[in-house]
Order: C-alpha cells, then sequence, then structure tokens
C-alpha cells in the first residue's frame, strides 16, 4: 500500500533540489515543485509511483509573492486511491512553464484555459489558444490586478451595503 510518507521520501530522494515545500492540507501531499523540474516530476510520479490521471490542473495569481503566477496539478493514482498535489511558480514578466499534454493528454484544454484565464504559456503545448475568451481579449481576467468594483459607478450606495 502506497502511503504519503512513502511518496514524500522518494520524491525528496529522487528530485531533492527541485522539492521547493512539502505541505499537507486536507489530507492530500503538497508540493512546491521549481517550474523547470515539473515535467520531470509529473513523469516519475506517473511512471513510478502509478498517479496516471490527471484530475485537474488550473492556475493561481497570488500577486504578492516573488513568483506570483502559478499552477496547481492534482493528480490522482487509482490503483492505491492516493492523491497529490503539484505547485510549480513562474514570474510575473514571462510566464512559462512546460505543457503536460505529452503525459496527460487531458492536460491540453485544462493548460488553454489557464492560458486564456491567467495568461500561463505552456512551452510544446500543441494548440496554445484562447478556448473560452475571444481571441482578441488583451488581458487575463482570473488575474488580480484591477479592483473588485468599479469606483466610477454611483448607482452604489454604501449604506445599504453594509459599509
Amino acid at each position: 500500500m502506497l502511503q504519503k510518507d512513502d511518496i514524500i521520501s522518494k520524491l525528496k530522494e529522487t528530485f531533492a533540489s527541485a522539492i521547493l515545500a512539502v505541505e499537507d492540507p486536507d489530507g492530500i501531499a503538497t508540493f512546491t515543485i521549481a517550474s523547470e523540474s515539473i515535467i520531470p516530476v509529473t513523469q516519475f510520479l506517473r511512471e513510478q509511483l502509478g498517479f496516471n490521471f490527471l484530475t485537474d490542473l488550473c492556475g493561481i495569481h497570488y500577486p504578492d509573492q516573488e513568483l506570483p503566477l502559478g499552477v496547481i496539478y492534482h493528480l490522482h493514482n487509482f490503483q492505491e486511491n492516493v492523491r497529490v498535489r503539484l505547485k510549480a511558480f513562474v514570474p510575473g514578466e514571462n510566464p512559462s512553464i512546460a505543457t503536460a499534454t505529452d503525459l496527460f493528454p487531458a492536460a491540453n484544454w485544462m493548460e488553454r484555459e489557464t492560458f486564456d484565464f491567467y495568461g500561463i504559456i505552456f512551452e510544446g503545448h500543441p494548440n496554445l489558444k484562447r478556448i473560452l475568451n475571444v481571441e482578441y481579449m488583451d488581458y487575463y481576467p482570473m488575474r488580480k490586478e484591477y479592483p473588485l468594483e468599479d469606483p466610477t459607478r454611483h448607482d452604489k450606495e454604501d449604506q445599504f451595503f453594509g459599509r
């Protein structure tokens, strides 16, 4: 039976310099990986530890961090019923990371969606273009670069919103 501690020790043993942090929120082993090592780590998890299903891949934006943009990967080992989460962060100026489409064909759509909403470029992706937003959109709507409310609106009075 594959245990969480086994996964952590095998990854630390094989990719010591690539693993930046290990956490265990919500009972899922979570690894922060150097972005240049995400494909070797993912390939190891798939081929050596049986994590052969990419459950989800999505973008994140933490504007106050040194590397503000990131990609989160959720992998599942069906045989052992174990999940892992990988996080890789990239710079805001040139947000690029290698594509996972060679390992997981399902990453195709998820990477396009992440590109569409966060502007993260997946190097080597076979068809990286917008998938949900219009092609001529010149910004990435899920980035936290805009105020939550329009300050020019006058139809909202603070007293009605508990402010």
